[in-house]
């Protein structure tokens, strides 16, 4: 029997991306379980987590993939851009070469993911305004140049983690419900299908819930 976690209306892949150490899993871990870790290693490879959210009386869910930010990964993450239809491209607003690094990352990001994903530049460790080496409006002025949404996070005391991904996964929504209504006009006679897979993510299990959704 299916859990509540089951239950949903749409699948989004969102992925994170950008620089070792500007805190990525900690957005994720910040966004899925409300908990950050000071302690955290860097990710080798990929891990992801899911939440739900409502968004218009939907219910989204969102999978969230962490991408290892090292060089000697980037051949591995390279393949799990595949599919998603959103990415956080996050820097540490205290390191100034992080943000220098956007640049590379959002052409990689152009380079393998699908054209409409949307993209959000997230300048993270708001708290460390002290030590701020990127200004803010030097960041969103880029972000506008790129046709980026902008918004700057701190996963260590929850500043604009929660706003960042549900601001992103909305934009996806609209986009999304948007399509589907130009692509469905009212004479369409195709089975009805309550949920709505808008990702092709690399997991063994979407071909089980292909079965389940589509018995009556």
């Amino acid at each position: 029997m299916g859990t509540k976690d089951d239950e949903y209306d749409y699948l989004f892949k969102v992925v994170l991306i950008g620089d070792s150490g500007v805190g990525k899993s900690n957005l994720l871990s910040r966004f899925t379980r409300n908990e950050f870790n000071l302690e955290s290693k860097s990710t080798i490879g990929v891990e992801f987590a899911t939440r739900s959210i409502q968004v218009d009386g939907k219910t989204i869910k969102a999978q969230i993939w962490d991408t290892a930010g090292q060089e000697r990964y980037r051949a591995i993450t390279s393949a799990y851009y595949r599919g998603a239809v959103g990415a956080l491209l996050v820097y540490d607003i205290a390191k100034h070469l992080t943000y220098e690094n956007v640049e590379r990352w959002l052409k990689e990001l152009r380079d393998h993911a699908d054209n409409n994903i949307v993209i959000m530049l997230v300048g993270n460790k708001s708290d460390l305004r002290h030590l701020r080496a990127v200004p803010t409006d030097e960041a969103k002025t880029y972000a506008e140049k790129n046709t980026l949404s902008f918004i700057e996070t701190s996963a260590l005391d929850s500043t604009n983690v929660e706003t960042a991904f549900q601001n992103i996964l909305t934009e996806i929504y609209k986009i999304v419900s948007q399509k589907q209504i130009k692509d469905n006009p009212d004479d369409d006679n195709s089975p009805s299908n309550n949920v709505q897979t808008i990702t092709v993510a690399p997991t063994d299990n979407s071909s089980g819930n292909k079965k389940s959704c589509c018995n009556s």
